[in-house]
């Protein structure tokens, strides 16, 4: 049973309005980020800094091996769990770049961050969109196959499924026929 068939049809609106939320919402966090940066002490001891950099690199560890897991077998979770990879990567590098206690380190870490991890995010961005673009061409052909199938056999032809604002044609014809 598909995501579809069990919980209805997703429609636009609610995510629209989500989007408006959260627009709000970055909105109504600006103020609050200045009053941080104004008012918290530029160091100060933090109680389990290991367990919070362990327990960080450790899920780190497991978006990595989900994102090499959903590359490889070429899942739908691609694009979401590449983008989660790439994030990670980012907050990772920019932790370690002003966390980091001295000199020295501050450098390993911009080097690191320049070297591996935005490199990495970089990589992961290109799976997100690139595993989006993958998965919409293997739906438009799937759906292309069902309409031909159903033609052939005399049927009417299922739904269309097309860009959203786009006219609905009564045959979708998959814009590249190429395997990927």
């Amino acid at each position: 049973m598909t995501g579809e068939a069990a919980s209805g049809p997703v429609h636009g609106r609610p995510i629209r309005r989500v989007g408006w939320v959260f627009a709000v919402l970055a909105l109504l966090t600006v103020p609050w980020t200045i009053w941080l940066a104004v008012q918290l002490p530029s160091s100060k001891p933090a109680a389990h800094y290991d367990l919070a950099w362990g327990g960080f690199d450790a899920a780190l560890v497991l978006v990595l091996l989900a994102t090499a897991w959903a590359a490889v077998r070429l899942t739908p979770w691609l694009p979401a769990v590449a983008a989660v990879n790439g994030t990670m990567l980012v907050v990772d590098a920019w932790f370690d770049v002003v966390t980091a206690p001295t000199q020295e380190e501050r450098w390993l870490a911009v080097g690191m961050a320049v070297v591996v991890e935005l490199p990495l995010a970089a990589v992961c961005l290109w799976l997100a969109v690139s595993g989006q673009q993958l998965l919409r061409r293997r739906l438009l052909r799937r759906v292309w196959r069902q309409q031909r199938r159903a033609m052939h056999a005399g049927m009417v032809p299922p739904p269309a499924v097309v860009a959203a604002g786009t006219p609905e044609p009564d045959v979708v014809e998959p814009p590249d026929l190429q395997r990927s």
